[in-house]
């Protein structure tokens, strides 16, 4: 079972989803890894620079993987990959993106993909997060950030996956603005327009953690 993660944008939820479903896999008695290829917004630290999110994706993977294993390309400013690559002098290369996922895939029978941004957010000269998507051959559940402009943006992202020939298995419902107006008319409207099915939705959670995620989320079929 193996799945890439993208979204409509940054901070729509993600990481809660690629969480969550690690964690659905793993009650099912699975072997499971995270993998987040590329992080831009890292802290320095004594073992040099880490990603929160990838921190959090390592800390679930079981058997334990190391944190190069789960992030092989991490940037200290939050900014677009591509740019964050420059920055540091560094191409991020999707071959070896590849091999770590071949490693990860077969050590683990379940790995989540997390995407950096959205869709087509360019990850060097030449690629962006849907070729890198083609080049590790999964399908797709996209989450949507629930706040103004999320139609036009998931009905966007959804064209896209389709148009890139990646299977799209699903989506997930994030409400990043609790006081989203109109949120339950949007998710009918973009039920009624995405042909994938809706496979959970994340309320505004106070505290987060991988099981309570995964109560709102069921797994698609792979």
């Amino acid at each position: 079972m193996h799945y890439f993660i993208t979204g409509t944008d940054t901070d729509c939820g993600k990481t809660l989803v690629t969480l969550g479903f690690m964690q659905l896999c793993l009650e099912r008695g699975l072997k499971t890894a995270g993998m987040k290829p590329v992080a831009a917004g890292a802290l320095l630290t004594h073992e040099g620079l880490l990603n929160p999110d990838a921190l959090a994706i390592q800390g679930l993977s079981n058997p334990p993987l190391s944190y190069s294993a789960v992030n092989p390309y991490c940037y200290e400013p939050a900014v677009a990959p591509h740019l964050a690559a420059k920055m540091a002098d560094q191409h991020i290369d999707l071959d070896i993106i590849r091999q770590q996922y071949d490693q990860l895939s077969a050590s683990h029978e379940a790995v989540v993909v997390e995407g950096a941004g959205g869709w087509k957010v360019p990850l060097n000269s030449e690629h962006d997060m849907a070729d890198l998507c083609q080049r590790l051959e999964l399908p797709v559940v996209l989450v949507v950030g629930l706040r103004l402009g999320c139609i036009n943006h998931a009905l966007l992202s959804v064209e896209a996956i389709l148009c890139s020939g990646q299977p799209l298995l699903g989506w997930i419902a994030n409400h990043v603005d609790a006081n989203m107006a109109l949120a339950e008319d949007n998710i009918q409207t973009l039920k009624q327009r995405i042909k994938a099915p809706l496979l959970g939705r994340i309320p505004r959670l106070d505290q987060v953690s991988a099981e309570t995620i995964a109560t709102y989320l069921s797994l698609p079929p792979c």
